[in-house]
């Protein structure tokens, strides 16, 4: 098979295309052949080993995949060849076959595309675990998406709505801000702009969101946790803007709120059934109609490396995939 491989740690323009040997699946894992695989920001990290994760070189990068199921390893009742699945890999979804627990994976419906579902799980499902086991969000709150246009903004528009929320949708851009439009957010806020919190206070009746989903971080976060309600939740979710942000914490107590951290991949580990009932509501909400994933740009496998670049540079919006079947 080929694999786009992370022979040294560095930038995405030192990966390499390679002729490597089929991997096996082991024990518990199932072997699938992969059609398409969702371009993440860890993904940039984990190549310059600055993530938290750090797999043994050499290796191919790219944490999630979709495909059907080639082969399953001993022990595995829940998947059969020919299966189709998406899947957290963590690592080695750049590749024509990857192995992975079969825990990891889950069958997608005959109706999702393969570059939808292989840019599905990591956004969504980090969106529905923040909102219902982190926030215990209720229909009628009020949620502040930050970096509202890109693959986790999106998803966390669509499953607040969902969940009957009310959006406020943030980003540097009109035509991000009208793409969180499209995607159901109530108002929305250019943070370009010197006057964040007063546009905050404008949209919320003076009364600030009662959560706030952040995948950013940066200076912006500060600004949001001030202007957040009594007994409000801000979800600490990523740190997109490459800084992570010291909020002084007399403002947790004078507030009265709440700060939340969102760490999808343990909790995945830790409750999988909790996870897999996730993932189960969220399938319903597609089949519905009421989410659906915007993917902005498809990278052929061969461009696997500028697809990272891509999303490293936050040129991205909605979700980046790479096909290894033109056809989807």
């Amino acid at each position: 098979m080929r694999a786009l491989l992370c022979e040294r740690h560095g930038p995405p323009e030192d990966l390499v295309l390679r002729e490597t040997a089929d991997p096996a699946p082991a024990a518990g894992q199932i072997l699938i052949d992969v059609r398409a695989a969702g371009v993440n920001f860890p993904d940039g990290l984990i190549i310059r080993n600055m993530y938290q994760i750090k797999p043994e070189l050499p290796f191919a990068p790219g944490g999630e995949a979709a495909g059907v199921v080639e082969a399953v390893g001993e022990g595995v009742t829940g998947f059969k060849p020919g299966d189709r699945v998406c899947a957290m890999t963590l690592w080695g979804s750049f590749a024509e076959k990857v192995a992975v627990d079969a825990d990891a994976a889950v069958r997608v419906p005959d109706e999702m595309p393969f570059d939808e579902a292989s840019g599905f799980t990591m956004v969504y499902a980090t969106g529905i675990h923040a909102f219902v086991q982190r926030a215990a969000l209720q229909p009628g709150e009020t949620v502040l998406v930050l970096g509202a246009a890109g693959g986790v903004g999106i998803a966390a528009i669509e499953i607040a709505k969902a969940m009957g929320a009310r959006v406020v949708a943030a980003a540097s851009s009109a035509e991000k801000l009208e793409l969180a439009r499209s995607h159901g957010a109530d108002a929305l806020i250019d943070y370009s702009r010197p006057d964040f919190r007063e546009q905050l206070r404008a949209v919320t009746d003076g009364k600030g969101p009662d959560v706030i989903y952040d995948p950013v971080g940066g200076d912006l976060a500060e600004q949001a946790f001030r202007s957040i309600a009594p007994n409000g939740r801000y979800l600490v979710v990523g740190f997109a803007a490459g800084t992570i942000p010291a909020i002084p914490l007399n403002l947790p107590l004078v507030k009265s709120a709440s700060i939340v951290g969102v760490f999808w991949g343990a909790f995945m580990k830790a409750d999988p059934q909790a996870h897999a009932a996730n993932m189960e509501q969220l399938f319903d909400w597609y089949r519905a109609g009421a989410i659906r994933p915007e993917i902005s740009r498809r990278f052929a496998f061969e461009e696997g490396a500028a697809a990272i670049r891509w999303v490293m540079d936050r040129k991205a919006l909605g979700k980046v995939v790479v096909t290894m079947d033109p056809a989807g």
